[in-house]
């Protein structure tokens, strides 16, 4: 499925009129400006990179092939992880989580682009990892938004913590890291996030169903799918059932936002119920108001 070209421009206007310069801060620097210096080796990505980048000493002493990229002096980069496995295909309100991971991506990228700076991203798709090199300007971001609204949403081959893992250790120019996930993954991804946060300016953008905080009103028999493994559950539900439920729900989300916290990375949470421009501009402000006073 295409995206209408009109589509892009609506959320381009709500990202460059809504939000202009509040996502900026002080992580996207400098424009960039005519430069020649090597980027750091990295494996070659068929179909992706050109293959005069090629670096040849670093392809013999391995056995594989590397690129090595011409960067701008100052350029930085801003690379998103962006969660597509089943559980982000939800929504009971106004928008589906995946609207909101496009909309989150969309305020990094337009306000990143802007200014210069290059963006990619990685998608945790049903088949693996897929890496979408970094590009400056407005069509490469329209063609990235584009892949992340019609990728085929599934059961993932890879747990978040792998994913981030792989994120750090592909990127290693200095950036901002944006992590874009509803957070329901149980494999341990602190550790990787911290890491990561330690060498980049990092956002942790969890997106959130309120039917996954609360299960509905009324009792009776209910049916329960876990869409990352399919496994199906029937449960009888009660007002002791459901009190647990919303107990369990609120006790994850708040162990995720102390594992954000000590790993060092920001917090924006995005709500299906919500105004999603709205709370970005209220995270953004809060954060430029603690810049200021520390």
């Amino acid at each position: 499925m295409r995206i209408p070209e009109d589509r892009l421009r609506r959320l381009e206007l709500k990202v460059t009129g809504r939000l202009d310069g509040l996502l900026g801060g002080e992580h996207l620097g400098l424009l960039p400006g005519p430069g020649s210096e090597l980027a750091e080796a990295r494996a070659y990505q068929p179909g992706e990179d050109d293959v005069r980048h090629m670096d040849w000493s670093v392809t013999a002493r391995t056995a594989v092939p590397h690129v090595r990229d011409l960067i701008a002096d100052h350029e930085l980069e801003a690379w998103a992880l962006v969660d597509l496995t089943a559980s982000m295909d939800f929504g009971t309100a106004d928008y589906a989580k995946r609207e909101l991971a496009v909309a989150a991506l969309a305020a990094v990228g337009f306000t990143a682009t802007r200014l210069g700076d290059r963006v990619g991203a990685y998608l945790m798709q049903r088949d693996g990892l897929r890496r979408r090199p970094a590009r400056t300007g407005r069509t490469g971001l329209y063609s990235l938004l584009r892949e992340v609204e019609r990728t085929e949403i599934g059961r993932g081959s890879m747990g978040l913590a792998a994913a981030i893992t792989s994120l750090d250790r592909g990127q290693r120019r200095r950036g901002l890291r944006v992590v874009i996930s509803d957070f329901l993954d149980t494999s341990a991804w602190e550790g990787p996030m911290r890491r990561m946060a330690a060498r980049h300016q990092t956002l942790a953008v969890e997106i959130i169903d309120p039917r996954e905080l609360d299960l509905p009103s009324g009792g009776g028999l209910v049916e329960l799918t876990d869409p990352e493994t399919g496994t199906i559950q029937e449960i009888m539900l009660t007002p002791r059932v459901a009190a647990a439920y919303r107990e369990a729900a609120s006790a994850q989300r708040a162990a995720n936002a102390a594992a954000l916290r000590r790993a060092g990375a920001a917090h924006l949470v995005l709500r299906t119920d919500r105004d999603w421009v709205i709370d970005i501009a209220r995270f953004a402000l809060r954060r430029r108001r603690l810049g200021s006073r520390t």
